[in-house]
C-alpha cells in the first residue's frame, strides 16, 4: 500500500481493527490548538468506512472532538504504519451495559495512508499488558468491545 491513498480501510486492515488493539489517536487540543496524541485500545471497525472507539466521557479527547472533528488514528500492523484520517463525532455520550462512563466516538474514514518511512518494515507489532486485575480487565474489555459492536 506504500505511496497509495485509500478512502476507506482496505480489506487487509479491516480485520486488524475488529478486536481490541493498541493505536494512537491524534486530535487538536481545544485550548492550545496544538496536536494532542493519546494511546487507546478499545477500538472497533464495523465496516471499511467507519471506526468506533470508547473513551472516558470526561476525557479531554471529547472536548477536542467537539471543537474540531478532525482526527488521525495511527495503526501499526501488516508490517507497516498507517495513518487513518477522518471526521469524528460523539455518537453515544454513555455506553450502556458498561460499568464505566464511556463515550463512543465514531470516525468516518476519509483517508488511509501507509506512512512507514522508505526501506523499512515493522517486524514486531506493539503489545501491552493490563497492569490491574487480569480477570477484571478481561471482563471490562469484553463489555466495552461488545458495546462497540452492538452500537
Amino acid at each position: 500500500m506504500a505511496n497509495q491513498v485509500e478512502h476507506a480501510l482496505t480489506d487487509e486492515l479491516l480485520p486488524l481493527l475488529q478486536k481490541e488493539r493498541y493505536v494512537t489517536l491524534s486530535t487538536v487540543d481545544y485550548e492550545m490548538q496544538t496536536p494532542n496524541v493519546n494511546a487507546i485500545s478499545w477500538i472497533f471497525a464495523p465496516t471499511n468506512n467507519f471506526v468506533r472507539f470508547a473513551i472516558d466521557n470526561r476525557s479531554r479527547i471529547v472536548e477536542n472532538i467537539k471543537a474540531n472533528s478532525g482526527v488521525v488514528i495511527t495503526l501499526i500492523g501488516n508490517g507497516s504504519t498507517f495513518s487513518i484520517s477522518g471526521t469524528a463525532r460523539i455518537a453515544i455520550e454513555k455506553l450502556e451495559d458498561v460499568p464505566l462512563k464511556l463515550a463512543m466516538i465514531e470516525v468516518n474514514v476519509e483517508e488511509v495512508r501507509d506512512v512507514m518511512f522508505y526501506g523499512a518494515k515493522i517486524v514486531t507489532e506493539p503489545k501491552y499488558d493490563k497492569t490491574y486485575d487480569a480477570q477484571a480487565a478481561a471482563k471490562l474489555d469484553r463489555q466495552v468491545m461488545d458495546a462497540l459492536k452492538k452500537a
